[in-house]
C-alpha cells in the first residue's frame, strides 16, 4: 500500500459492460455464473422503490449475505442509489439479537428470508403469552418483505400476529438480477401468492408439454390466456437487469429463451386478478398417479401444523403410482418425534390436501440439508433417499447458526 499511487482514474464504462457475476445456489444442480451489466443498477433502484417501498429517511435492513445476489443487489447497491440508511450485521443469528436490532436501530423496512422467519417462528417466546411486538419496540417497522424461496402462508399470518405486519413476498432469480414479481405495500397481502409483476415487467404463464417445461414448437410458445392454468412462468426479454449469459456456457444460456421470452423453469398459476402463485420448479414437481404435485404446496400445508418447524418434500419412485410423496419434517423442540405424531401429521395433511396430494410417508429429520443461503436442498434429500450420488456439495450449509447458515437467506429460487 505504501508503494501504491494515491491517484486513480475510474474506468469509463457503458450500460452494456459487464459489472456483476452472481452464482446460482445449486439447489437442483451445479451452480451457474450469471453475468450482469452496469445497466442492472437501474432495475435495482426502481424495484427497491416499488417492491420494497423504500423512501428517503428509511432505515433498511436486508439480512442477506453480500456474497449472495440479494445481499449485493438489495443490501448494497439499491439502498445506496436511493440514499437510505442501511443496517449491516455480521453477528450470529439469534432471535433476541435480531429483535434487538430491529428495535434498537429503528428499522423501517426489513427484507429477509422465509427460512429466517420460520426460525423466528420456531424460537421459544421471549415471555409467556407475549408476542415480539409486545416484548420489543417495533413501532418503527412499517414494511416486511421476504425473498429467496416460496413464502408459506403460515409465515405471512405469523408476521401479522407477531410483528403487527404481514410479510410481503417477492419473486426473482439470480438470472433476472432484480425483483420481477412482488406483493406491493398498497395491496392487501394474499397469503401464498408471489404477487404481481412490477411496472415494466411483462410476465406470462406458458402452456407446458409432457416435460413440465414450456411447449416450444417451431420456435414459438403458447401463452395461457385463461386463469388457473398451471404452466411455466416466462418474462418478456429485455429488462435492464436481465442476465447476459452464463459464464463459459453459451448454449445453456441460449436454451433459456424462446420466442422472445425468458423461460424461468418455475411452474406457476395466475388468478383472474393477475396474481401469481408458485407451484414449484419444473425439475421438482412430483408426478403421482396422474397428478402433478408441487413440493411447496405440501410443505406449506405441513407447516400449518403446530408441531412442524420446516419440511422438505420429494417424490419417491413407486411401481404403481410412478412416484409417491415423501416428506422430511423438522419438528419444534417441544414435540416428540414418535409414531403417534407421524400418524397425526399424515392425517392432518390428508385433510388439508386430499389423499391424492398428501404425503404417503413422513420421516423426521432434525436438520434438513440446506444451501448456505438457507434453502432446503430437495435434490440432496432425493439422492440420499434413493442412494444416488449426492453431486456437488460446495453450496451445502456447514453450520446451523451464524450468518453462514440458514438465517442469512437471500439466494434466489
Amino acid at each position: 500500500m505504501a508503494a501504491a499511487s494515491p491517484r486513480f482514474t475510474v474506468a469509463t464504462t457503458g450500460p452494456q459492460d459487464l459489472a456483476l457475476l452472481h452464482f446460482t445456489s445449486g439447489t437442483t444442480g451445479t451452480p451457474k455464473g450469471a453475468m450482469h451489466t452496469h445497466e442492472a443498477v437501474l432495475a435495482h433502484q426502481v424495484t427497491a422503490a416499488y417492491a420494497l417501498d423504500l423512501h428517503e429517511g428509511d432505515v433498511f435492513w436486508c439480512t442477506a449475505d453480500p456474497g449472495w445476489v440479494t445481499g449485493m443487489s438489495y443490501g448494497v447497491i439499491a439502498p445506496l442509489t436511493l440514499g437510505v440508511t442501511t443496517v449491516a450485521d455480521s453477528g450470529d443469528f439469534d432471535p433476541r439479537r435480531w429483535y434487538t436490532i430491529l428495535a434498537g436501530q429503528r428499522v423501517t423496512v426489513w427484507y429477509t428470508a422465509p427460512t429466517a422467519l420460520r426460525m423466528l417462528m420456531r424460537a421459544a417466546p421471549q415471555a409467556a403469552g407475549r408476542t415480539p411486538r409486545e416484548e420489543y419496540d417495533l413501532s418503527a417497522l412499517r414494511f416486511v418483505a421476504s425473498v429467496g424461496e416460496p413464502l408459506n402462508p403460515e409465515a405471512v399470518r405469523w408476521g401479522q400476529e407477531a410483528l403487527g405486519l404481514p410479510v410481503h413476498d417477492t419473486w426473482w432469480q439470480t438470472e433476472t438480477g432484480a425483483i420481477m414479481i412482488a406483493g406491493f405495500a398498497a395491496d392487501p397481502v394474499r397469503p401464498g401468492s408471489m404477487g404481481r409483476p412490477v411496472p415494466g415487467v411483462d410476465a406470462a404463464v406458458l402452456e407446458c408439454g409432457d416435460d413440465d417445461r414450456a411447449d416450444v414448437t417451431d420456435g414459438h410458445v403458447r401463452v395461457a390466456d385463461r386463469p388457473g392454468v398451471r404452466g411455466e412462468l416466462a418474462l418478456r426479454a429485455g429488462w435492464p437487469s436481465m442476465f447476459r449469459g452464463y459464464l463459459h456456457e453459451r448454449r445453456r444460456y441460449e436454451a433459456c429463451f424462446a420466442d422472445g421470452w425468458y423461460l424461468t423453469g418455475d411452474l406457476v398459476t395466475r388468478d383472474a386478478d393477475g396474481w401469481y402463485w408458485f407451484v414449484g420448479r419444473s425439475d421438482d414437481v412430483i408426478k403421482s398417479a396422474g397428478h402433478l404435485i408441487g413440493p411447496f404446496e405440501v410443505e406449506s400445508a405441513l407447516m400449518e401444523h403446530p408441531a412442524v418447524a420446516e419440511a422438505g418434500v420429494i417424490g419417491r419412485p413407486d411401481a404403481v403410482a410412478g412416484a409417491i410423496v415423501k416428506a422430511f419434517v423438522s419438528l419444534r423442540p417441544e414435540y416428540p418425534a414418535d409414531e403417534e405424531l407421524r400418524r397425526e401429521l399424515l392425517a392432518f395433511a390428508r385433510r388439508r390436501l386430499g389423499p391424492a396430494v398428501a404425503p404417503r410417508e413422513i420421516a423426521f429429520e432434525p436438520d434438513l440439508p440446506r444451501t448456505r443461503s438457507g434453502k432446503v436442498m430437495r435434490r440432496l434429500l432425493r439422492a440420499r433417499e434413493l442412494g444416488l450420488p449426492e453431486g456437488d456439495l460446495s453450496m451445502l450449509e456447514t453450520t446451523r447458526s451464524g450468518h453462514g447458515g440458514p438465517a442469512r437467506g437471500g439466494d434466489q429460487r
